[in-house]
């Protein structure tokens, strides 16, 4: 197995892990049309037609190609292009077209993301494809009682006991309702700990999506406990649907004398195949050395690590900091009622900018809070709202920043700085995806030019203009903003005197 090791150079700084210093170029495919993609069932065809979609990115046709092409994904995949281009379909397609060979039920793809929503948005994704193959999906996020997820989840048969010889019964044998998983961490290892029934044992693919996020430290325990799972004793057959004879699946010692250790290609036991994706994927040599990768492949669009989309522009406003508000509101109106996202360095405030913003007289765009602060169905009711064109305008924390997907966003405006390019790169990904133009707008001060600057340019970002924003635009405001500023003090004030009471 590669060693997750990285070789030093002569001062003694880390290097790259060896299998990192020599990706595939995903730019190097070209959208190919549906029509052409190698063994594409038509029945897949005909689902993403249903979506709009004639023809597969370079990240989807790459993993396609590797997953699906003679190497049948031989080797672990980890996978790093921009934000927006096509990641959740370019692992979700060849899943479902392996998965579909099988004519039974049994719990063999696993998709874990950092939180509800992202889980929430792949599952629709899987949704789109998977009942066309015959395959079921499930959700646990925790969004729902437990009790409600494990029926889902977990199938119960009728009451038919068998009489062993000893004549003692055998209670009925609990069986998956769904052949793919999406879940966020917690409530996956709840049902890992605690759901009878519930069971890794036939896991076939194991993807971890946003994986930098998840091998933070808050995240840390679930990844072995879920490997430990994946990897105890199998003892199964899946008959396939053509008739072929089926494979037998061994405990962990026979799976890996037969093929784990070496690949399985031409192999009885199929293994535990990883997918590890991010827009900024990590090389830390530890925490990659987590991920237990066998012989990975690196699927990357160039040798820079972090890209920005070929379509996204990115702008700065200058001015100063108490008049950030005046100008974000005079940006806002120069946009014209476009789809617009705007980021803030924390929930608090995230908070204060919404109700100031809304505290403005006359304001004739529609702004809503989405914070981690809200409770779920208030963030999902906000998100569809914004989605279906009743706001313009969703102020946020980085709760949104990584992987969410909203059609029609124009602009992403950080109102406050980011202090890191993994920042920048995730909050502008909300725009100018599926090849679709866009742009990024970074407030600044004079003193903040330079440092934005420096972390663009880790990015290969070398063009960030300034944005003249109407100066007759923010006089316009100026006679109200003093008004709306009290307001926003009043208000903030009995926020407080209301939780005191509670």
């Amino acid at each position: 197995m590669e060693s997750a090791a990285s070789e030093q150079d002569k001062s003694g700084n880390s290097l790259l892990v060896p299998w990192m210093r020599k990706p595939v170029d995903v730019s190097d495919y070209e959208p190919r049309p549906l029509n052409c993609v190698p063994r594409l069932d038509p029945r897949m065809q005909a689902a993403l037609q249903n979506m709009g979609i004639t023809s597969l990115f370079p990240v989807q046709l790459s993993v396609w190609t590797e997953i699906i092409g003679p190497g049948c994904c031989d080797r672990d995949l980890c996978i790093s292009s921009p934000t927006g281009s096509g990641k959740t379909l370019a692992y979700a397609l060849p899943i479902v077209h392996m998965l579909s060979k099988y004519r039974i039920t049994a719990l063999r793809a696993l998709v874990v993301l950092p939180t509800r929503d992202l889980a929430v948005q792949v599952k629709e994704v899987f949704d789109s494809v998977a009942p066309a193959m015959g395959l079921s999906v499930g959700l646990a996020v925790g969004q729902s009682s437990i009790s409600d997820e494990i029926s889902k989840l977990v199938k119960k048969p009728k009451l038919d006991f068998g009489i062993c010889s000893d004549n003692w019964y055998s209670p009925p044998e609990l069986r998956s309702r769904v052949d793919i998983l999406v879940a966020t961490p917690g409530r996956l290892m709840d049902h890992i700990n605690n759901t009878e029934g519930f069971t890794l044992e036939h896991l076939h693919y194991l993807v971890v999506d946003e994986t930098d996020r998840l091998l933070r430290d808050d995240y840390h325990s679930w990844l072995p406990n879920v490997l430990k799972s994946a990897y105890s004793c199998r003892q199964s057959q899946f008959p396939l649907a053509d008739g072929i004879a089926p494979p037998i699946y061994g405990s962990l010692k026979t799976i890996r004398s037969c093929g784990v250790e070496g690949g399985f290609l031409g192999k009885p036991h199929p293994r535990l195949v990883k997918l590890v994706l991010s827009a900024t994927l990590t090389q830390d040599p530890s925490k990659l050395a987590v991920l237990d990768l066998h012989h990975p492949l690196l699927l990357a669009v160039g040798m820079n690590r972090y890209q920005l989309p070929d379509e996204l522009k990115s702008c700065k406003v200058i001015c100063e900091s108490k008049l950030k508000p005046l100008y974000l509101l005079a940006l806002l109106k120069s946009l014209q009622g476009e789809k617009c996202i705007v980021f803030t360095k924390s929930v608090e405030s995230t908070h204060r900018l919404c109700t100031l913003l809304n505290l403005f007289d006359d304001l004739p765009i529609k702004t809503e809070e989405y914070s981690s602060r809200q409770l779920r169905h208030i963030r999902s009711n906000k998100l569809k709202g914004f989605r279906e064109g009743l706001s313009q305008v969703l102020i946020s924390s980085d709760a949104m920043a990584r992987g969410m997907d909203v059609e029609g966003v124009k602009n992403v405006i950080n109102y406050d700085m980011p202090n890191r390019i993994k920042t920048y790169i995730h909050r502008a990904g909300r725009t100018a995806r599926a090849g679709q133009n866009g742009c990024c707008f970074t407030f600044l001060n004079k003193d903040q030019v330079k440092q934005f600057k420096m972390l663009l340019q880790k990015a290969g970002c070398e063009s960030c203009p300034n944005y003249p924003v109407p100066l007759e635009l923010v006089e316009s405001l100026r006679s109200t903003y003093d008004t709306a500023l009290q307001r926003l003090k009043e208000s903030v004030e009995s926020e407080s005197n209301q939780k005191m009471q509670h």
